[in-house]
């Protein structure tokens, strides 16, 4: 039987429903089209973004013709099957495929269309076109443009489609952005003022902002709750006087072997915690329920917590273990660099075994971070810094940070996560050692 939702268009105009994109996810955020309504596409074209398990995706059109709907406004969610875009297919008779059917409508999945509750698309009212190209015509193709120059578009009422990309491939950047912003845009007025009330009570929007909960915050806040919900976590510290490894660092970066490479103390902390899950493959697991089991993993996809102007993203090099100090440092410079960027896909932000955040480069000196669902164990790095130290009954100044360890107390014993780190603290001491192992 045909679905009664899909009646209301000729059978000349294809829809195309959002995807299982083979995350196991049940829906996705619009981030932005790369088409209108009456826009000729071709197979293959990119026509819209979408975000989900914080990467974002790019969706080629199944289609060659013309735009007839979009049905769906940057920002919606829309679940996996619901209709996204309308496409009159190429060849078909434009006058019978408009009879009986409105092109400019938007939707919110198969109940909203069964009810035709839908919302005209177009920009926002209080869009701004940069000085001279109000009415320009927008560029041919993807409205390809960073993360962080989207969001600051949205914020400043700006039309991707208007601004010239300087980005590779013509991507639109932060700086295309601001750089299109009107010298002589209006302020928006002030809010009249109750004689004798405080000023500032007159206008909430100085005193609180609100942010749509959405994208990578919505699913982090997600995650974190599942974690912090379901897990028993403890955590364990120790301080550790890691001088030997700031002077081997130091020595390697004038070698040829690093020429070229940002060699990074996180990377000797990855190598020497790789080396400690060697020795203490316990830290390295995962709890299966439905099956009763602790799964311990024979090999570590090592996750590196990125802080990006999108929030907080996790993606893992894969088979970690079997990664020099040399491939450990580029792999953990591209994968940081490709997750800010925006370009980490969905493949490096799943399936991590074990986590390390490093939040010293902020200054701090430790800290307790969630266990990642799916894992067992995370190593926070703490700042390192010159500091006192009592070496051999004297007083000197050594390079010292603080290494944490968050755990799943299911299936980690204190003992056994204290162990851990010592012994990740013990290759920190005595790097040597650390290296004869590679």
């Amino acid at each position: 039987m045909e679905n009664p939702a899909r009646q209301d268009f000729p059978s000349s105009v294809l829809e195309f429903r959002l995807p299982d994109l083979g995350e196991g996810l049940a829906d996705a955020e619009l981030v932005s089209w790369a088409v209108a309504v009456g826009d000729v596409v071709e197979l293959n074209q990119p026509i819209a973004d979408v975000e989900t398990a914080k990467a974002v995706v790019s969706l080629p059109s199944p289609f060659a013709g013309r735009v007839v709907e979009l049905l769906a406004r940057p920002g919606d969610t829309v679940a996996v099957g619901a209709p996204l875009i309308r496409v009159r297919a190429a060849g078909a008779d434009d006058a019978a495929s408009d009879t009986g059917h409105t092109s400019v409508l938007v939707g919110y999945g198969p109940e909203a269309e069964a009810t035709s509750r839908r919302r005209p698309v177009g920009p926002p009212s209080h869009s701004v076109s940069p000085p001279g190209e109000a009415d320009a015509e927008p560029r041919p193709g993807n409205a390809a443009a960073t993360p962080a120059a989207r969001k600051l578009a949205r914020e400043l009422g700006l039309d991707l489609w208007f601004i010239a990309g300087s980005g590779p491939g013509g991507a639109v950047t932060v700086e295309d952005v601001r750089g299109a912003v009107p010298v002589s845009q209006p302020h928006p007025a002030a809010p009249a003022t109750v004689p004798g009330a405080d000023s500032e009570a007159v206008r909430p929007s100085v005193r609180e902002e609100r942010t749509p909960i959405s994208g990578i915050r919505k699913r982090t806040a997600a995650a974190m709750s599942n974690s912090a919900r379901t897990i028993p976590q403890a955590a364990a510290f120790v301080t550790v006087d890691c001088t030997a490894s700031m002077e081997l660092l130091d020595h390697l970066r004038s070698t040829k072997s690093f020429a070229g490479l940002t060699l990074t103390p996180l990377a000797l902390v990855a190598k020497a915690a790789l080396a400690a899950l060697a020795d203490f493959p316990g830290m390295n697991v995962c709890w299966d329920e439905a099956a009763g089991e602790i799964v311990t993993k024979h090999y570590v996809n090592l996750g590196i917590a990125v802080a990006t102007e999108r929030g907080l993203l996790v993606p893992n090099l894969k088979e970690a273990q079997t990664l020099s100090l040399r491939d450990l440092s580029r792999e953990i410079a591209w994968l940081a660099e490709t997750a800010r960027a925006g370009g980490a896909t969905t493949a490096e932000l799943r399936g991590g075994t074990f986590t390390i955040t490093n939040i010293g480069v902020f200054g701090v000196d430790t800290g307790v971070p969630l266990v990642n669902p799916g894992e067992s164990a995370i190593l926070c790095l703490g700042s390192i810094r010159k500091q006192p130290w009592v070496v051999r009954d004297e007083i000197a100044i050594r390079w010292v940070t603080t290494l944490g360890v968050g755990f799943d107390h299911r299936m980690i014993d204190g003992e056994q996560a204290a162990r851990f780190l010592a012994t990740t603290a013990g290759f920190l001491e005595d790097p040597l050692t650390l290296l004869g192992r590679a």
